[in-house]
């Protein structure tokens, strides 16, 4: 009855091939049709070619099934609040009923404005010679600060973070702050696209009179209005919390703490209206205590990631840690206590007769390692640092079900 076991795909383009994924012992494919643009209808006809290409081999080889939808994106407009929301909010519901109709009744989304999961290094060196990704406070304060240039930034750093940020990009070379402007500016995952700084405080700008009160009207507006048609269809949504749980850019984030999650699940209070547990987002906080968020929201967790992140001492006093990706098994999240609750909710599922016993979960950001040292993967999702993770959780879920 144990987790059921998927990693994410996206697409033909993705060097982890679905063989890859299917060697790993996975059994659902996480995945999404990343070529429609934001906003647009998905179609029966193309939610069906994706799920094709998922299930071709299963007539020879242990099967796949396309489990989980990442993501399902959400307009900025919706974000906003702006009146042609309503457009799309009808396109993002008949895509939920499309992907119903097609067998995929689980959707993660997120709500973090322009910018998806924000690092400043994707290649952190760690101990063993493998890489990582990482966020650096003062690196992010370059950006903002020094590269951007945005209006009114030096409000969101603490004195001795702005010091030390200028003192380094006075010595960071052209290329050093092309590398850092790249990274900050990726775009969605498993996209090639970026940003550029020509548009990127423009899309800024459109934020001016969004808040904190702002943007968590207008998700749980939009909550509101497709959570039921989620429901009726048999859709689990689960948003994904921001990464990192923190304000960046001038940009509110209102997913990023238990008290946010409890709001937004008060705000339309069905079952299909659910959370992606991302065990690295909410783990960089030291307030959030993950095990007993597990046990608040357990019925309404549909989706997991499980990975781990390491806050580290800062140089300065800064409020705010840096962190970067650990190891699974290792950083600040303690696995043990995550995947006990997690059995443990399973366990009451199956007791109770409601919900999925067998919650899907994929092995998250792991690090580039072994011959994947010299190939070009989508930062965080190269094979055999997943396959690693995947490994070592497999091997404590299975501990923890045989001890009960």
């Amino acid at each position: 009855m144990g987790m059921l076991q998927t990693m994410r795909w996206f697409g033909p383009n993705d060097p982890v091939s679905l063989m890859d994924i299917r060697q790993a012992g996975c059994t659902g494919v996480v995945t999404a049709l990343h070529q429609i643009p934001v906003g647009d209808l998905w179609t029966v006809e193309a939610i069906n070619e994706r799920k094709q290409l998922v299930e071709a081999g299963n007539q020879q080889y242990s099967p796949l099934d396309w489990a989980v939808v990442e993501s399902l994106p959400v307009h900025e407009d919706i974000k906003k609040g702006r009146p042609t929301r309503a457009g799309y909010i009808e396109n993002y519901k008949q895509s939920i009923r499309n992907l119903a109709a097609c067998g995929i009744n689980t959707v993660c989304y997120n709500f973090m404005p322009v910018l998806d999961w924000s690092r400043t290094n994707l290649n952190y060196e760690m101990p063993d010679g493998s890489r990582a990704l990482r966020f650096v406070w003062e690196d992010f304060a370059i950006f903002d600060l020094c590269i951007l240039k945005r209006p009114g930034a030096e409000i969101d750093y603490e004195p001795e973070i702005i010091k030390s940020a200028h003192q380094k990009f006075s010595r960071m070379t052209t290329d050093q702050v092309t590398e850092l402007s790249n990274i900050v500016l990726l775009g969605l995952p498993g996209s090639e696209e970026a940003f550029t700084l020509d548009t990127f405080q423009g899309l800024l700008n459109e934020y001016a009179s969004i808040g904190d009160a702002e943007l968590r009207q207008n998700l749980y507006y939009f909550i509101q209005q497709v959570a039921p048609v989620a429901q009726e269809a048999g859709v689990n949504l689960c948003i994904h919390p921001d990464d990192p749980p923190y304000p960046l850019l001038g940009l509110p984030r209102v997913v990023s703490t238990e008290a946010d999650l409890a709001q937004l699940m008060a705000a339309s209070d069905v079952t299909a209206n659910g959370i992606t547990f991302c065990t690295g987002s909410l783990g960089i906080r030291p307030d959030n205590d993950l095990p007993a968020m597990i046990r608040r929201f357990g019925e309404r967790i549909h989706f997991i990631h499980l990975r781990t992140t390491k806050r580290e001492e800062a140089e300065t006093s800064a409020r705010l840690s840096n962190f970067h990706e650990a190891d699974h098994l290792a950083g600040d999240v303690d696995m043990y206590a995550v995947v006990k609750e997690i059995v443990l909710e399973q366990k009451r599922r199956a007791k109770a007769g409601v919900g999925e016993t067998t919650i899907p979960m994929r092995p998250d950001h792991g690090h580039q390692m072994l011959d994947d040292l010299h190939k070009k993967t989508y930062p965080g999702y190269s094979a055999i640092g997943r396959l690693r993770g995947l490994a070592e959780l497999r091997g404590l879920e299975m501990g923890i079900e045989r001890s009960l």
